[in-house]
């Protein structure tokens, strides 16, 4: 991976970070101070899905900070990758999860039109799709790093003849 493309994805999981914990502030700023008293729909359930999916999409943006950072030092296939792999699939199941909640909070306004709570459940299921494809991805890295171990045992062996 090149110094410009570590750049380029640093400078916007930079931008979207700060976006988040922007959003989450205000959040939290929405929270503390309250529900308007006009008689609406009070938000406060919703803020707190916004807020823990927001935690989600913050955690998974720094376990792939850190894979960014392994890739450049070229440290990627080794067992310690796993862990921020691991954090990634984590963050997106748990925003599938926030996304069903959000899904069974919004369900009963949509009773005239059940339509918008099937698509939003299956949202919520192309999201655990996701964590699925990232599941693959770390099976790979599995091989990979057995092939890495490998390859610098046999090296060692045949540094041994030489």
């Amino acid at each position: 991976m090149g110094k410009l493309a570590v750049h380029a994805l640093r400078a916007v999981l930079a931008v979207v970070l700060t976006g988040t914990v922007a959003v989450q502030a205000l959040m939290v700023w929405a929270l503390v101070s309250g529900d308007p008293e006009d008689g609406s729909l009070p938000l406060t359930p919703l803020r707190v899905m916004t807020i823990l999916g927001l935690m989600s999409a913050q955690v998974a943006l720094v376990c792939v900070w850190r894979l960014v950072t392994m890739v450049r030092r070229g440290t990627v296939f080794s067992h310690a990758a796993f862990r921020y792999v691991d954090g990634v699939i984590g963050s997106i199941v748990a925003a599938s999860l926030v996304w069903f909640t959000v899904t069974a909070l919004n369900a009963p306004g949509q009773r005239e039109d059940p339509g918008v709570t099937v698509i939003m459940g299956g949202v919520g299921l192309a999201i655990l799709g996701v964590a699925l494809i990232v599941l693959v991805m770390r099976m790979l890295l599995t091989q990979a790093v057995a092939r890495d171990i490998e390859a610098t045992r046999m090296r060692a062996e045949l540094d041994e003849v030489i």
